[in-house]
């Protein structure tokens, strides 16, 4: 078996580096870490088994490394990649310098990043895009396979994480509000208890959003339909304080009358000061936090009327927006607010159909079908998006082609998130405690890997595909289509083989892989 090395030349295989490298991994790693001979053996004996006659040097790596992982010697697994590529930083020079300062450079000037800008002047957004560019150079260089970084340059696929990939940070994720608020939480190492009113509720929320905000890359959702409860609690307070002050000295209907008063200023007060510390808060990477609030009711629930008050509060106050610098009201960018549509949120809801109707006049409001808000805890742990569109340019309406280089392509895409999923596997819930040990996701103890909750459908790891329509039109042509139904059935063609390689690689892996389009200008 002839090995070609990064440079081309083709040498002799010899299992004796193999060895060597496993072996100098070993040193670095407690005994328990260590691989023992029988598996270097068992390692090398695959390799061998191929019975290839020309092997990549990369590919043979790369066996190394998922083996280890097999065998469960994750931390070996890691010094292996290190050492793997110790020799690559001395080829390759540094090229973060010059970008480094081109943003110290430019600080005035904003930087679009997917559909949010940030200005460079903050030194809080100066240091989070230094970071970001150190993270890419060392993914690009060290971290990433190569065929992996090159296909990401030349606009084969998007390795989204790659600002972030050194750490052990997950995308995005659903907080589990409900077990934050209901049970307590830790912020800093302060114990937040449960509140006993809904402006404490509002605030203790914001306190969530900013730090989950800031130990991870991505968005987070909240459901509100959890607040509904501390509405009633900031009620039953009131009630029972003024009946015991002035309870037989004035009747019961002024007492209602005087609480329902204090609710709307409650309700009112908490929702302001909600939607402005959200927007006036910062994470750690010097931007608002980018939360979506869910609305919606459900059927029978003990505190649909709370809700039901809170949406049209901030349906009332999102349409109003707030005031800028300048003292001009404007809609803000966060908290995105996501209305959730079923049969009973809707129109032909007979007490509650205002809303939908409220929400439609809202320019920040979007509408889904209601089926996220029923999720709590999970957690995206990375994207990696696939280029249609360099696929279809490349193959010329040659439609053989076209789902030959797919394939190729998608496994190329796996192999990327399987790289975000090894990086994490190994991580403890010391990383963030707001996620691992305080309830945003999980309960865990000091020191307790999250690996349990990388499998299943505890998270996802999600595939994204990029110009859909634009690909099918480009392989579907004047020239062969005579009508938009061939377009449109190319369209779901694509989307039902990409479907069906996602639920492969889930059972596969018992990895919960996802689909998603997603809109990004590869560059």
């Amino acid at each position: 078996m002839k090995v070609i090395k990064r440079d081309g030349r083709t040498i002799d295989f010899d299992r004796t580096k193999i060895e060597i490298a496993i072996q100098k991994a070993n040193k670095e790693v407690k005994e328990k870490e260590k691989a023992t001979q029988k598996e270097i053996n068992e390692i090398i004996a695959y390799i061998e088994e191929l019975g290839k006659k020309r092997i990549l040097v990369e590919d043979i790596q790369d066996i190394i490394e998922q083996k280890l992982m097999e065998y469960d010697r994750y931390e070996l697994a890691k010094k292996y990649i290190v050492y793997r590529y110790t020799r690559t930083l001395v080829r390759k020079s540094n090229t973060t310098d010059e970008s480094i300062l081109g943003l110290l450079r430019n600080q005035d000037k904003e930087v679009a990043e997917g559909k949010t800008k940030k200005k460079l002047l903050s030194a809080a957004v100066q240091r989070d895009y230094i970071a970001g560019e150190v993270s890419r150079d060392l993914t690009r260089r060290i971290l990433l396979p190569e065929k992996i970084s090159k296909a990401h340059e030349e606009r084969i696929l998007y390795f989204h994480n790659a600002d972030y990939f050194i750490q052990p940070v997950i995308d995005s994720c659903i907080v589990n509000i409900e077990d934050m608020l209901d049970n307590g939480t830790v912020i800093n190492g302060k114990i937040i208890e449960t509140p006993k009113s809904f402006q404490v509720a509002c605030t203790v929320l914001t306190r969530i959003i900013q730090t989950v905000g800031s130990n991870q890359y991505g968005e987070q959702s909240i459901d509100l339909i959890h607040l509904g409860k501390y509405l009633r609690r900031s009620y039953n307070k009131f009630k029972e304080s003024l009946t015991e002050k002035y309870g037989g000295k004035i009747s019961k209907e002024i007492i209602e009358e005087v609480v329902n008063d204090r609710i709307k200023e409650e309700l009112s007060s908490g929702v302001q000061m909600l939607i402005y510390q959200i927007n006036t808060l910062t994470t750690t990477n010097g931007q608002t936090p980018n939360v979506k609030l869910f609305l919606h009711l459900e059927p029978e629930h003990e505190y649909t009327e709370e809700n039901a008050k809170i949406i049209e509060e901030i349906l009332k106050q999102a349409i109003q927006g707030i005031k800028n610098e300048d003292g001009i009201y404007e809609t803000p960018i966060y908290p995105k607010l996501i209305y959730l549509l079923d049969e009973y949120n809707s129109n032909e809801n007979k007490e509650y159909g205002f809303l939908v109707q409220m929400a439609s006049k809202c320019s920040s409001v979007e509408f889904i079908q209601a089926n996220k808000a029923k999720e709590k805890g999970k957690f995206n742990q990375g994207t990696v998006s696939i280029n249609l569109i360099s696929i279809a340019e490349n193959t010329k309406e040659n439609e053989d082609e076209f789902w030959k280089i797919l394939d190729e392509r998608l496994e190329l895409c796996k192999e990327a998130l399987m790289c975000r999923h090894y990086a994490l596997l190994g991580t403890k819930s010391d990383m963030s405690p707001i996620h691992w040990q305080h309830g945003a996701i999980a309960r865990l103890k000091k020191g307790e890997k999250i690996d349990q909750f990388l499998y299943g459908d505890n998270s996802t790891l999600t595939l994204g595909y990029i110009g859909l329509e634009e690909t099918a039109k480009m392989m579907k042509s004047e020239s062969n289509a005579d009508t938009d139904s061939e377009v449109n059935e190319f369209e779901s063609k694509i989307l039902k083989y990409l479907n069906d390689r996602v639920k492969k690689w889930r059972k596969e892996t018992n990895v919960g892989f996802a689909l998603k389009e997603t809109v990004l200008l590869l560059k």
